[in-house]
């Protein structure tokens, strides 16, 4: 199974050690004995995909609250899973929303639960350009890694890992393409998008913008103290290698999208199209609101009852409420979740996790994660989070009561003194984590410190509550009425981690005059190795990777008509994140890559796809094969693949 590096990077760290770096190094098993099983990894194959709208949107569901409607779709989808287990329990089910809350899909699928790591180049080439070539175009990143699932040796079918399962053997598998592409060829992708938002009203992308700026502001923070201690310790660079990638990702992207809002001038977009979509609204009457000079509308059954009506200048006075809130909880989410293991472990003391156990014995029982974090490291990520919570906050209502209580009084507002108490004093965070009794443990500062966070994270649910059902009632109204306007017009639904499948073309883009090239190739890498050997990081590599990718001989990975060793390539294929990994089928039915990015100027396609700017990056295949063989001389892998 191909994926691509980056998704299998926590895999990857997690075999690695000082003394066996795979990271750093790459891996290859020789046999299938030395594939290296992986914890909480599992792949999913989608079995059937079924419309149950009438059967989730009822006269009673409509009346019901954003909280009971939840409730409810939750029994739903508990109850359509145990039919389909009680058919095969090797399957669950999924229920989802799709049209913005109009339409609803039950899918199922089966999960196989073995996944063994059987390949992964170093991660100078598997990453290579770092957060300078994120999101950006021309690549030269041979973004993958290989995996093989694991089957029960009697059914054939999932089963937890055991020394006894052996190789699946599907039904179906992808043939590879050695043919390559040129512009104007057939490209389609396969995967699970996360998460769009292309109905989103013109208030709601205000309200993105305003959230990426605080995502991107506390993130930049929180990085430049991972990179320093990353730099300094190869064993801290092990252990925040992941964690480091997937929060630059973001930032990188939430910066990127918001460019692409200003330079589209998408907001004045979406407010024109808004103003059509109301006097349209006008013209036919579709989800206007009772004509109030009649007297209202009088409800006299469920179904009348559950009517409804679009109103954008409400949705309108909804947002100006939502947009400050938002700003402050996603500085609240960005400081204290999951950015350091002592805020972990801290909120987990609220939700259940009290002390076990009698007497001297009481404790409190925390995963042994010591290779996943490094304390000195994360109690500095704590003191700058606290100190740049404090400076960004703009309303005092959501300062937690620590910052008075504690680090004003106790440490005459020092945060990071505040934080290395915490972390010197929080049985928390010790390997023992041992309590005396119950008062001991509501003693501790560090559940003193959870505590207080989890009771300000409720505040914010409920000021939340008090309007986001309305909101997302609004936008759902938005999206059928857009519907119905442009009956006559395509619509597809946002992405929600359902399989979706995208067709296009391999093409280049113009901008600015000046057209991006549909690929690049051997020499264009070579050239920035050279840049990584005057001193720029993200392109280091090894020496053996620099004379391996000088050439001169790439056949038979090399392109028949340009007869070179061509590397990346772009298409107008519609992803987002969720897609990475997707296979790059060609007309026949052949992978000619792995799908792995997009490009700077698309960075706005989550909620606007731009069709002259907008491109899905790619890995050729045959950058992946050569690689796999002058590289890792995998041998018994190319001959499983049928590569000659």
């Amino acid at each position: 199974m191909f994926t691509n590096h980056h998704c299998g990077f926590e895999a990857i760290r997690s075999h690695s050690t000082v003394d066996h770096d795979y990271m750093l190094n790459g891996f290859y098993a020789q046999t299938y004995a030395d594939e290296l099983p992986n914890e909480n990894m599992f792949v999913s194959f989608m079995v059937e995909q079924k419309d149950v709208t009438d059967l989730v949107v009822t006269d009673e569901f409509r009346l019901m609250g954003r909280y009971e409607q939840a409730m409810y779709l939750d029994s739903l989808e508990n109850m359509l899973s145990m039919q389909v287990k009680q058919q095969d329990p090797t399957l669950r089910l999924e229920l989802k929303a799709f049209y913005e809350g109009n339409r609803y899909y039950a899918t199922t699928y089966r999960d196989f639960r073995d996944l063994r790591l059987v390949f992964a180049i170093p991660k100078s080439m598997g990453k290579f350009g770092g957060e300078t070539d994120n999101w950006m175009w021309p690549r030269q990143t041979c973004d993958f890694s290989v995996f093989r699932i694991y089957c029960d040796p009697e059914t054939g079918g999932p089963a937890d890992y055991s020394e006894r399962n052996v190789p699946y053997h599907p039904q179906h598998w992808a043939r590879i393409s050695m043919d390559g592409y040129q512009e104007g060829s057939f490209s389609m992708t396969m995967g699970y998008p996360g998460s769009t938002s292309r109905y989103l009203s013109s208030f709601g992308i205000r309200e993105r913008y305003a959230e990426n700026a605080v995502r991107a502001q506390v993130r930049g923070v929180k990085q430049q103290v991972m990179k320093r201690h990353m730099d300094a310790s190869e064993a801290v660079r092990i252990k925040y290698d992941s964690k480091y990638a997937q929060s630059s990702n973001y930032w990188k992207n939430s910066i990127g999208m918001n460019k692409c809002i200003d330079s589209i001038g998408l907001i004045r977009q979406k407010e024109l199209f808004e103003q059509q979509l109301v006097q349209w609204q006008h013209e036919t009457g579709f989800l206007l609101p009772p004509d109030t000079a009649l007297g209202g509308f009088a409800a006299e059954t469920a179904a009348e009852a559950s009517r409804e009506w679009l109103d954008m200048e409400r949705l309108g006075q909804l947002y100006e409420r939502s947009i400050a809130l938002s700003e402050t909880y996603m500085l609240f989410i960005e400081t204290f979740y999951n950015t350091n293991e002592l805020c972990r472990r801290a909120l987990l003391t609220f939700n259940g996790a009290e002390p076990v156990g009698s007497g001297k014995r009481q404790h409190i029982n925390f995963k042994n994660n010591r290779d996943t974090w490094d304390q000195a490291t994360d109690c500095e990520i704590l003191g700058t989070l606290l100190q740049n919570y404090r400076e960004q906050l703009k309303d005092s209502q959501w300062l937690p009561a620590f910052y008075t209580e504690e680090i004003d009084t106790r440490f005459h507002g020092d945060c990071m003194a505040y934080a290395e108490y915490l972390f010197r004093k929080s049985a928390l965070i010790k390997k023992n984590r041992v309590y005396p009794n119950k008062k001991s443990f509501m003693k501790d500062p560090g559940v003193q410190f959870g505590f207080q966070l989890m009771e300000l994270l409720q505040q914010f649910h409920i000021e939340f509550a008090a309007f986001m059902g309305e909101i997302e009632q609004q936008e759902r109204l938005l999206c059928q009425a857009k519907l119905r306007m442009e009956q006559d017009m395509p619509h597809y639904s946002d992405a929600n981690f359902t399989m979706r499948l995208s067709y296009g073309q391999v093409r280049q883009y113009t901008l600015g005059g000046r057209p991006s090239g549909y690929f690049t190739a051997s020499p264009s890498l070579v050239r920035k190795m050279q840049q990584g050997l005057d001193g720029v990081e993200d392109y280091r590599v090894e020496p053996e990777m620099l004379t391996l990718l000088s050439g001169p001989e790439f056949a038979p990975y090399a392109d028949s008509r340009t007869g070179q060793l061509q590397l990346c390539f772009l298409t107008t294929n519609d992803i987002t994140g969720g897609n990475s990994g997707s296979p790059m089928f060609d007309g026949q039915n052949r992978l000619i890559g792995l799908a792995f990015d997009g490009n700077w100027d698309s960075l706005s396609s989550d909620i606007f796809f731009d069709t002259q700017l907008a491109r899905c990056i790619g890995v050729d295949i045959r950058y992946v094969l050569f690689m796999m063989d002058r590289w890792g001389h995998a041998d018994r892998l190319l001959r499983e693949l049928g590569v000659r």
